[in-house]
């Protein structure tokens, strides 16, 4: 199995942004650009650690930025971008990773598919890193003084270079440390980590990617030219089984039995995670967390949740509202509907008023009237960058 880091580079200052606060940190929809950013590396299956770097005068944004994620102590970077990519890279020396994907924290759309590509292409057999971009199509001018035109360039073999970039880890770090000896006019001349590479005769290849993935360099680039409006069904159905206590909406209610499952069973959360999966088309809660997987044995249902509302946020879309009935006899839900809608809230990531709990029951018909377990429908709607 490849083993890659991804180096999220979140230390500049962004002075194009013209923000309060630099660009990294801005809300896209509600969310910090560099929570969508990690949501989006997360998703891919190739990356197993992702690590930031970020200036020191950032420390409590980053704090409130990446809250929950589980993520290492972030590097404090340097005075250029160079400089901090070869911060974090030294602190991954120690236990270096087999490669290392580069990526901005302004780009927060990239595609898994598009990191996945990258990966691979970066893997094969002779090639020391892969660079995700696109071809130009635009037609290119050089201008002189007082903007008059000089040249028509050719555009033919030209291609904007995107991120991550991904590499070997031992010969990228050989070469940002040869370049840490440059002079200023060399160095700067260093746009990204690809040309860094180049410097010293690396092998890379570049990898098609989507326009979709697009930098985040001003305040107008946070909004969305197109956003479209998806729902999704989820609907789920446990038994009862000898307990005290059934999980649902992540709010452990006392009862006279516990509800069976490989997991907590929280029929609720589970229904949810389907409905916000299904907004994406990203399949069931079994596809992501099966339950012939022993490491899923009794773990707690918010991280489904919180992995399909993750998936939605690295496609840049944001959840708008979130409604589960559950259905079921007893234990009564209404004492505990304030608590459950607020644990749900804070597990998908929104305000308590995009959460609605309501609960019903059969009548004393069928299995939830005969009391041998509950049942849980929830519909998801998202917002989505529209095609």
């Amino acid at each position: 199995m490849t083993h890659c880091t991804a180096l999220v580079v979140a230390a500049g200052r962004g002075s194009r942004f013209g923000g309060p606060l630099p660009k990294q940190y801005a809300l896209l929809r509600g969310q910090p650009l560099l929570r969508r950013t990690i949501a989006a590396l997360k998703a891919a299956p190739g990356i197993d650690r992702i690590l930031v770097v970020i200036s020191a005068e950032d420390d409590a944004h980053y704090t409130a930025a990446t809250a929950g994620l589980g993520l290492p102590a972030p590097v404090l970077g340097g005075a250029s971008r160079q400089q901090s990519v070869l911060k974090g890279l030294e602190a991954l020396a120690d236990t270096a990773p087999e490669f290392v994907a580069i990526h901005d924290a302004a780009r927060p759309f990239v595609r898994r598919d598009d990191i996945e590509a990258c990966l691979a292409a970066a893997s094969a057999e002779g090639i020391d890193g892969a660079i995700l971009g696109m071809p130009l199509a635009d037609t290119l001018k050089r201008v002189g003084d007082g903007q008059a035109i000089t040249e028509t360039v050719p555009r033919r073999n030209l291609w904007r270079a995107q991120t991550p970039q991904v590499f070997r880890f031992a010969p990228l770090l050989a070469a940002h440390r040869a370049a840490a000896s440059l002079g200023a006019d060399e160095a700067t001349a260093l746009t990204d980590d690809a040309a860094v590479a180049e410097r010293v005769g690396l092998k890379l290849v570049m990898v098609a990617g989507s326009g979709d993935n697009r930098k985040i360099t001003t305040t107008a680039d946070l909004i969305s030219d197109h956003m479209e409006t998806r729902t999704a069904l989820g609907f789920d159905v446990h038994g009862f089984t000898p307990g005290n206590a059934v999980m649902l909406g992540g709010v452990a209610i006392p009862h006279t039995h516990a509800l069976a499952g490989h997991s907590d069973a929280d029929v609720a959360l589970h229904a949810l995670t389907d409905a916000v999966l299904g907004t994406i088309g990203a399949g069931d809660i079994g596809k992501h967390f099966p339950p012939s997987d022993p490491q899923w044995r009794g773990a707690s249902s918010d991280r489904f949740l919180r992995h399909a509302v993750d998936l939605v946020s690295a496609r840049g879309g944001r959840i708008v509202h979130l409604d589960v009935t559950i259905v079921c006899e007893a234990p009564k839900v209404g004492p505990h509907r304030e608590a459950m809608v607020k644990s749900i809230a804070a597990i998908a990531g929104v305000a308590a008023e995009r959460v609605s709990v309501k609960a019903t029951t059969t009548e004393g018909l069928g299995f939830t009237g005969r009391r041998e377990g509950i049942a849980a429908q929830a519909i998801a709607t998202v917002e989505l960058p529209g095609s």
